[in-house]
């Protein structure tokens, strides 16, 4: 063990190098780590933190040197001399080895062609191996932070393998998960600016973090209309969240089929019609996206309780109306059921989610604390599902990004637990997504109560700091290779560090990532008005709460950048959005739009409305099939 000084050094390529960095020597060596002997005291110019545990070495092996990383320091004879020298057992689990090549230059590998023998020389590794180690060579390769090891040495992830292969970000509440999407999702756009990123934002604190790049959708300025989801999913709103009535379930499977039929054309005047249609089933389903009308469905359901048959489902038939008409009536879910049009209504409510024509805002905050409890699975499983199918039905050309943020609620570990589509959503973009262009990112605080399957589709994940010691192990085995001591560090590294590995990365690393603007902070807005609170004087609005509190309807703007044209209003008569009720929603449906061109639409609108309906008819036929 020496301190190289101004006597000592080494041989490189023949030559004698002078060197002034501490070393250490191998004592002990094996296929995943050695231990390194070190000198701690007054004989080592080296600093306190220079053999801390979580720094890299290298170790020389011939030409190469291995990297390691420190998982243990300990003390022989548990004995500690004090301002006195110390020798120190440095444990170190192998990371790779940097190669030099024949004319010079570094290059890292994950996989070790010579190992160190005992006597071999370890020091802190070199500036230029950090940045060989963690280098990004791609096109789509971008800095996000720096290193926690070296704050000079700037973090790179590749954003196509980051999304392409799925991605996720995990850890305690307070410790900068929604910072670090934020920043991810700044970095992804600015590579990828035709993918479209559909964020389901559970607090409503994504629109203030992307004031340039987003557009934000709540239940006051989009129409969801409730024809669009399918069986289980309206079933599920219509229960309220509850388990539905099996026989129940069964009537209303029969009627959707039957409503969106007569939609089609198809004429029910008598009994024996009525039975006739339940018999012969055609092309349209319950679950194909046919729009049909909720007045429609009431009527089928009147008409099926005069059948002289029917006394047994009367009772069920007589809750189910009860039903349809208490959640039409509920003003809280006039989003979905106050809707003004067919499938023009739906061709609005894709374009605007999955920003079709784009309008220089490629991101939609979906923001979901607005919604109704019972409501809000059903509303994520039709997004999520959307966002596959539209992958799918433009064959590629329309790719879409949806962040799961508190995924837990969507996608827990529990089988049992959570809403059955959603789940069956998410995992459908996670396991088969990368072959259409649809994405997934996923964002837990509790890795552990995840859907282990849909986790292990994510390739790269960003994991700070977690306290659970079932959290901690689920990510240990997530690390694959080297770098396994790295969780160890899980409970203990600061906000805004993480421990990154996967496809996105040429090696796992630890790093911290950039400081984002203040004002640019997800939730600022929300926190600012929380503070503003606790300073005002005290003075409390009752109306206004009790006017909230009962959902009462607000007017709201629709954002400059997203104008999306309809078919009635390009012929100069505007849709109006307001809600109405039952009565003039049948008026409009069946009434013809005059034809009275006015302002020339441009190449790129025209093309914008070309391709979307290409896209809707495409959605449908994929359906009835």
């Amino acid at each position: 063990m020496s301190e190289i000084g101004g006597n000592s050094g080494a041989r490189e390529h023949g030559e004698y190098v002078q060197r002034n960095r501490t070393e250490g020597y191998v004592i002990q060596c094996d296929g995943e780590g050695a231990i390194v002997s070190a000198l701690s005291g007054p004989s080592s110019a080296a600093s306190d933190d220079y053999w801390a545990v979580g720094q890299l070495i290298s170790i020389r092996a011939g030409d190469n040197r291995v990297v390691g990383l420190i998982r243990n320091v300990l003390v022989p004879g548990d004995v500690w001399i004090r301002g006195g020298d110390n020798t120190l057992h440095v444990h170190v689990e192998f990371l790779g080895e940097v190669r030099v090549q024949p004319n010079g230059q570094t290059t890292f590998n994950g996989g070790i062609s010579q190992f160190p023998h005992p006597g071999a020389i370890a020091h802190r590794i070199r500036a230029t191996d950090l940045a060989a180690i963690y280098a990004q060579t791609g096109q789509s390769s971008v800095s996000i932070g720096t290193l926690t090891q070296d704050a000079t040495v700037p973090a790179h992830i590749s954003v196509d393998d980051l999304i392409s292969r799925h991605f996720a970000i995990v850890g305690t509440t307070g410790v900068g998960k929604s910072s670090a999407v934020m920043l991810l999702l700044r970095r992804i756009v600015a590579q990828k600016p035709n993918l479209r990123v559909l964020i389901l934002d559970p607090h409503n604190e994504f629109a203030s973090a992307f004031p340039d790049l987003a557009v934000a959708v709540d239940q006051t300025n989009i129409e969801l209309p409730f024809w669009m989801l399918r069986l289980d999913e309206f079933a599920d709103v219509i229960f309220r969240g509850r388990a539905p009535d099996p026989m129940e379930l069964d009537i209303l499977r029969d009627l959707v089929q039957l409503a969106r039929e007569k939609m089609q054309g198809a004429e029910s005047s008598s009994a024996k019609t009525l039975r006739r249609q339940l018999a012969d089933r055609q092309s349209v389903s319950a679950d194909t996206p046919v729009a049909y009308r909720l007045p429609d469905l009431i009527a089928l359901i009147d008409q099926r309780m005069g059948l002289l048959d029917s006394k047994a489902e009367r009772p069920y038939l007589r809750s189910l109306k009860a039903r349809l008409e208490s959640i039409s009536a509920d003003p809280r879910f006039r989003f979905m059921f106050a809707v003004t049009g067919g499938p023009e209504t739906m061709r609005q409510a894709i374009g605007r989610i999955f920003r079709i024509p784009q309008n220089g805002r490629p991101i939609c905050t979906f923001q979901l604390a607005g919604l109704p409890s019972e409501v809000v699975n059903a509303v994520a499983s039709v997004l999520c599902r959307l966002a596959f199918d539209i992958a799918l039905s433009s064959e590629g050309s329309l790719q879409t990004l949806v962040i799961c943020e508190e995924a837990h609620r969507y996608i827990p570990a529990d089988r049992d637990a959570g809403f059955w589509p959603t789940r069956q959503a998410i995992a459908r973009i996670a396991k088969e997504g990368r072959k259409y262009g649809s994405y997934l990112g996923v964002i837990s605080q509790r890795p552990g109560e995840l859907d282990a399957t849909i986790l292990s589709q994510c390739n790269s994940i960003f994991a700070m700091r977690l306290g659970n010691e079932r959290d901690q192990e689920i990510i240990k085995g997530a690390i694959r290779g080297g770098a396994q001591s790295m969780a160890g560090f899980l409970s203990s590294i600061a906000n805004r560090e993480a421990i990154a590995f996967g496809e996105a990365f040429s090696t796992p690393m630890r790093l911290t990532f950039e400081t984002i603007p203040s004002h640019q902070l997800p939730g600022r807005s929300k926190s600012e008005s929380a503070l503003s609170g606790w300073r005002s004087d005290g003075k409390i609005s009752l109306d206004q709460i009790v006017e909230k509190l009962r959902a009462f309807e607000s007017s709201s703007q629709t954002d400059p950048a997203d104008r999306f044209p309809d078919e009635d209003s390009l012929w100069g008569n505007p849709v109006s959005t307001t809600h109405r009720d039952h009565a003039s929603i049948d008026d409009e449906f069946h009434r013809p739009s005059p034809l009275k061109p006015q302002t020339p639409l441009s190449l790129d609108t025209k093309q914008s409305i070309e391709k979307m309906g290409e896209l809707v008819r495409s959605f449908r036929k994929d359906r009835e099939r």
